[in-house]
Parts: C-alpha cells; structure tokens; sequence
C-alpha cells in the first residue's frame, strides 16, 4: 500500500545552496536545504541524541551531518550512511502552481 499523504502549503522559503534553513509547519519544526538545485526537507533532530540538525551542515555527497557525533543521513532518503543504524525523518516536498507543499504521512503523529 503506497503511503498516502496529507499536504502543507508552505511560505516561501528562501535557501541557498548547503545552508540549512528551519521552518515551522503546524508547531513542528523542520529542517530544509537547497541541495543540487533541489529543496529537501528532514528532521529538526538527529535520531540518536537530538542534536539540532541545522546546526550541523550538508557535506559534499548530499548528507547531513549531526553536529553532535557527526552521525550523516542522506538528505534525500533519510538512509545513515556513516553506518551506525539510525534513519533521519525526511518529508516529501511538490511544487505546485500555486507554491511549494510538504507531505506529512496520514498515520503520523498528528493523526491528519
């Protein structure tokens, strides 16, 4: 069963390239960079010991490193690629014509 989303409408957001902006959907802060020509969306904290995501930075490969350990997740798959078994919440974003919108899962934690 495909994954069935609830979608967001977002403000403009201003990014530039490797730079981590935060931004706030529905009193849930989300991380976001500009990676490639392309907007990414990710968790505000690292999965292993909180640490706030966008005090880290977006390494060369297209990872986020963790300011913490320097635990790194791919930005566009969540997927630890340093290899210590932790997965880092990604969000799904489209543009449409009217903006840009994130995807939150139906079943998450807000229950939409």
């Amino acid at each position: 069963m495909a994954k069935q989303y609830n979608w967001h409408r977002l403000s403009d957001l201003y990014a530039r390239e490797g730079e981590i902006g935060v931004i706030e959907v529905h009193g849930k802060k989300i991380c976001y960079t500009l990676y490639e020509q392309q907007i990414y969306a990710f968790a505000y904290k690292c999965p292993h010991a909180s640490g706030i995501m966008a005090d880290g930075f977006i390494d060369d490969a297209g990872n986020v490193v963790c300011p913490l350990h320097r635990y790194r997740f791919n930005i566009k798959n969540g997927y630890n690629s340093s290899g210590e078994g932790f997965y880092l919440k990604t969000y799904p974003l489209e543009q449409r014509e009217d903006g840009l919108y994130i995807g939150f899962e139906k079943s998450s934690l807000f229950g939409w």
